[in-house]
């Protein structure tokens, strides 16, 4: 039965860590998975997570389910640490969370209770996006639109945004970035995320907000202002949220669904509809990342060591965007690449074109995706310089 099943490309970012691991070049530098990196080059175990996890050990009594909505603890504090700890939504009983296999398949989740309780809807996604988002939503068989967002000279194009969002038909779901836009590092300020919630409003649109980076950008609350803003003045939002950057969780899958309705009787409503949707995709989640999370954020001294941990891990990679336009100056290509210190998260657009990215792999064994999409996170004091001599050889 399986003669006539063929063999179809692999995932290109999956695809460059084999040919990374195979590259015997000693100066090889990997720009291309979205996974933090320390000085070292390498991704770290969280302090607060290691205490958590000791902790865990020796007080954990049973390994059983944990019911299709997860643990209820973890979704109060990750409804907190989203929503903040003062939110008149949560004060009022209308979010539900549903504990989820990371912030991929908080989407999964997000895709299917809109096929099957939004019956015709389409989805509206930024260009570009995270090429996941196509894929899980293509798989649930929901039809999908673009939106602008970046432009053919690399800049945020948010007119060409708001002016394609003041056509999407009534009731679409619109697909946003809550901060460190995967993959141009373009994110909104604080004026244009006002004039979105206005043409959401107007248009009668239902947002569905990634919030996969929390803490990444400017920090915890900075970041979580866009979604803050939808979730305190519309009745209906979707945000999808993501343990696995900003606790260094990637592994354990850790992430969550969060729905908020007009009412408490319609929260209640929608979340027997989530729990069924979770009960056909994998019945229950993993339990292991959650109770790391709910350990530490209910922890005061926990949460003051984790959140010392990010606020380093962001202002690194912050100081990274600076440090490779400072390294590029002597080549007087500071200015041409001067977007990328503005630029916030993991993720940056660099304006790298396919061929010279192509020319970097194959002639200085430096790897990142071919629409010129680097991980910062890839950079260190060591490699820096010779990223930057490699990227003046290569640009015209």
């Amino acid at each position: 039965m399986f003669e006539k099943i063929e063999r179809v490309p692999g995932d290109a970012i999956l695809g460059l860590i084999e040919a990374y691991n195979q590259d015997p070049n000693p100066q090889k530098v990997d720009l291309g998975v979205g996974v933090y990196r320390d000085v070292n080059g390498h991704t770290p175990i969280m302090q607060a997570v290691k205490q958590a996890e000791a902790h865990l050990l020796e007080t954990e009594a049973t390994k059983s389910y944990i019911g299709s909505h997860g643990d209820p603890r973890y979704g109060r504090v990750v409804a907190d640490l989203v929503l903040g700890t003062g939110s008149a939504v949560i004060a009022a009983n209308r979010v539900s969370v549903t504990q989820a296999p990371g912030g991929t398949g908080a989407l999964r989740l997000a895709a299917d209770f809109i096929k099957s309780n939004l019956p015709g809807k389409s989805l509206w996604l930024s260009d570009p996006t995270w090429p996941n988002h196509l894929g899980i939503f293509e798989a649930a068989g929901i039809a999908m639109h673009r939106y602008p967002y970046v432009s053919a000279d690399n800049q945020l194009d948010f007119d060409g945004m708001l002016a394609t969002l003041k056509t999407i038909p009534e009731g679409d779901v619109v697909l946003l970035h809550a901060c460190c836009h995967n993959p141009s590092g373009f994110d909104l300020n604080q004026d244009q995320w006002h004039q979105v919630l206005e043409v959401v409003k107007s248009r009668g649109l239902l947002p569905l907000v990634d919030f996969a980076y929390q803490g990444f950008g400017d920090g915890l609350e900075p970041d979580a202002f866009g979604v803050r803003l939808m979730a305190e003045n519309l009745d209906e939002v979707l945000i999808t949220s993501s343990c696995s950057k900003n606790f260094g969780l990637y592994r354990e899958r850790t992430g969550g669904l969060m729905v908020i309705a007009r009412n408490a009787e319609q929260m209640e409503n929608v979340r027997s509809q989530m729990a069924i949707v979770a009960r056909e995709n994998y019945s229950n989640p993993p339990s292991h990342g959650a109770a790391v999370v709910t350990e530490i954020l209910e922890s005061a001294e926990l949460a003051s060591v984790w959140r010392a941990e990010l606020t380093e891990m962001c202002a690194r990679i912050n100081g990274l965007r600076t440090d490779l336009v400072e390294s590029l100056k002597p080549y007087g290509l500071d200015q041409r690449f001067a977007h990328v210190a503005q630029q916030r998260g993991m993720f940056s657009y660099t304006g790298l074109t396919t061929a010279q990215v192509k020319r970097l792999r194959e002639e200085y064994s430096i790897y990142m995706v071919g629409s010129g999409r680097a991980n910062v996170a890839g950079f260190t004091g060591e490699n820096l310089p010779y990223v930057a001599k490699a990227i003046a050889a290569v640009v015209d």
